[in-house]
């Protein structure tokens, strides 16, 4: 160990001679250094293990072994090698002088010993080996710095390279919009690569006009909150329209002034294409339990009609009083049928449409229609609206949906009759109020509710209600997705749901909007399609209820079908089974082994290997294209478009005239 005791240095003076070390030892300590002693070179060598000086005055000629020993004894241990040594000696050839020097001392005095120059070599020799100590600890600062700039910046490639494999759309553009960092996800995503886009306004490049005025909105919440989250309409390199799920994080310079934008975008296309197909479902789940109900007023309606030209038949030559009587009759009751089938259209219509400004009292106007004309007369129904009213922005015919699902589960709650109240008022949530709701925000809300006497349900049940597929209902009078459909709704256009339950006394639900003051239903055709002739499909897909539904549609025609789940367990089939597969259809999106792989080793093993490929993905179909596949059908399809695209992959160009009509033939005519 090194130990300072003094700020000037510690001296080891090593001689045989005790006059010499006597004046040596008075002078140097008169001068202000820590003087240490040694009379022979073993002594010193064990002093300086214990704790290295600062420097050392070494006598060259001592008995046992000599200063030219020692040095080199010092210099070969890694403890002592660092010591400064300067030789004293009475010595004047220079030979003597050089193996000194030769042997690791930095300097040499002649004796006798002149003290002035003793002491300006120590001090010379002491800053320089101070000096050389700072440059080794900054030369060690350095390659420290070095090293940790290294892993730095390896670090930001590894991260660059996780960028890119992230299916994520990553993309940074600047405050002006120009965009600076596109990942291949992005390319993936939306068609542009990197080199075409870098440098171009993002919003000119992804957005049409009338998405703009939503972008300043979020740009504003962006310089309030630092982040925005929500959903986008984009298009893509080939002008088709998707939605991604969008998170915005800004980025300030060090003067704390907005520099850039991060942006994630995850594709959701195909996960509100499903959400559309679960309200669809819905909405006819709710006209079928009004059905029966809406069957027997209609009947009673055409009764009276029906009744009334019998009796103009028959009276005739009665008073025309009696006659315009029995006409506006027929006009009375004409037009209640009218009016009520018009409901159950405006119903039965796709929930397909553009947020609009949505008048709540219309919305119960029309629900009251359909509410006195179908239900049972032992429900009291009635309707409570506050006066001034705000508005929603919305979807009319989702919020007429949510409203129709919680009235028909209040009907169904109260099988002994009860009473059904609707009603809807203001209400501005302070800041209090959003603290115990963590789903509020401060700001003006229309709040709903919708109240039935009914049976209630116990706390086990109302803690699932909004669970998909989770219903009390018997087994085929309900798909349990009614609640969750209403969750889903209120929750898109920004609100939520409150929810207030007792056995035997009713329950209570309360849909908070956030205010604002101031379509055709598919049907089935009729279609002729095309059988198969036992040909062999070999299908890939990852979802085993597309992969289920597939395969029965195909074997429901005359195909024998393969699954596979992966790319790897397709490839593993084909190679056993590819003299019988006559076709493939693949997925391209798929864990492990991605459609375009697939596709490619599937080539590489058969080149005329037949390939149809299957995607939601809009940028998927770009993929399919590059990688020459036979055709090309978007999720998600249906029959005839599966029969048709694999009937026209297997028997494009067939002209054997021997074969006739067998396309004809197997195209026989098919009602589903």
């Amino acid at each position: 160990m090194n130990i300072n005791l003094s700020h000037k240095g510690v001296i080891l003076i090593v001689d045989d001679t005790p006059t010499n070390l006597e004046m040596l030892f008075d002078f140097l300590a008169d001068t202000g250094f820590t003087v240490l002693v040694a009379e022979d070179g073993e002594s010193a060598i064990a002093r300086a293990e214990y704790a290295p000086p600062d420097m050392m005055l070494l006598d060259v000629l001592m008995p046992e072994i000599d200063g030219f020993e020692t040095c080199r004894r010092l210099k070969a241990n890694a403890r002592t090698k660092d010591i400064p040594i300067i030789f004293m000696t009475a010595l004047t050839e220079t030979v003597d002088k050089v193996k000194g020097l030769s042997l690791g001392a930095v300097d040499y005095v002649t004796k006798p010993l002149q003290h002035e120059e003793v002491l300006a070599r120590i001090e010379l020799h002491l800053q320089l080996r101070n000096l050389t100590k700072t440059l080794q600890e900054q030369n060690q600062r350095l390659e420290r710095e070095i090293s940790e700039r290294q892993q730095a910046e390896q670090k930001i490639h590894e991260q660059a390279a996780l960028l890119d494999i992230a299916t994520d759309a990553i993309i940074v553009n600047d405050w002006d919009n120009q965009i600076s960092f596109w990942n291949q996800g992005a390319e993936n995503l939306y068609g542009w690569q990197a080199t075409e886009v870098i440098g171009k306004n993002i919003n000119q490049l992804l957005y049409s006009a009338d998405i703009l005025p939503q972008l300043q909105t979020i740009r504003t919440s962006l310089l309030e909150y630092g982040c925005w989250q929500g959903e986008l309409q984009q298009v893509t390199k080939q002008n088709q329209t998707i939605i991604v799920a969008s998170r915005w994080t800004l980025m300030r310079d060090q003067d704390g002034q907005p520099k850039s934008i991060l942006t994630v975008n995850t594709d959701i296309t195909e996960k509100k294409q499903l959400e559309s197909q679960f309200l669809r479902t819905q909405r006819l789940e709710s006209l079928g339990t009004l059905a029966g109900g809406i069957a027997h007023d209609l009947n009673n309606i055409l009764t009276p009609i029906l009744s009334a030209s019998q009796l103009l038949q028959l009276k005739r030559s009665h008073s025309e009083e009696w006659s315009q009587q029995m006409y506006r009759t027929i006009e009375t009751n004409s037009k209640r049928g009218a009016a009520l089938v018009k409901q159950v259209l405006q119903f039965a219509r796709g929930v397909e449409g553009k947020r609009s400004i949505v008048l709540i009292d219309r919305l119960f106007s029309e629900i009251e229609q359909i509410v006195h004309g179908t239900f049972p007369k032992s429900i009291e129904f009635s309707i409570n609206i506050n006066s001034e009213l705000w508005a929603v922005i919305g979807d009319a015919t989702h919020l007429h949906q949510v409203l129709m699902n919680l009235t028909v589960n209040a009907r169904d709650a109260m099988p002994n009759g009860g009473k059904l109240t609707i009603s809807a008022k203001n209400l501005l949530v302070d800041e209090q109020y959003a603290r115990m709701n963590l789903d509020a925000h401060v700001g003006p809300y229309i709040v709903i509710t919708v109240a039935d006497t009914g049976m209630g349900m116990p706390p086990e049940i109302l803690d699932r209600i909004f669970e998909p597929f989770f219903t009390t209902k018997e087994v085929g009078k309900g798909t349990g997705l009614g609640l969750s459909t209403v969750r889903g709704i209120i929750k898109s256009h920004g609100g939520f749901i409150n929810v207030h339950s007792q056995i035997g006394k009713g329950t209570e639900f309360k849909l908070f909007l956030p205010a604002v003051e101031t379509m055709a239903t598919s049907q089935a055709e009729n279609l002729e399609l095309p059988h198969g002739n036992g040909e062999l499909i070999l299908v890939i897909d990852d979802e085993a209820q597309i992969l289920e539904t597939t395969k029965i549609s195909l074997e429901s025609y005359n195909y024998k079908v393969m699954t596979a789940s992966n790319g790897i367990e397709a490839i593993a089939l084909y190679a056993r089974y590819h003299n019988e597969i006559s076709l493939v259809l693949v997925d391209m999106m798929m864990p492990l082994m991605d459609g375009a792989t697939t596709i490619r080793t599937l080539q590489t093993m058969n080149p005329l290997v037949k390939i149809v490929a299957v995607s939601g993905l809009v940028a998927c179909n770009k993929i399919a294209k590059n990688t020459t596949v036979n055709k090309f059908i978007s999720k998600p399809y249906t029959t005839q478009e599966l029969l048709q695209t694999v009937s026209e992959v297997l028997y494009q160009g067939a002209t054997n005239p021997e074969n006739g009509n067998k396309t004809s033939q197997l195209n026989r005519a098919i009602s589903f």
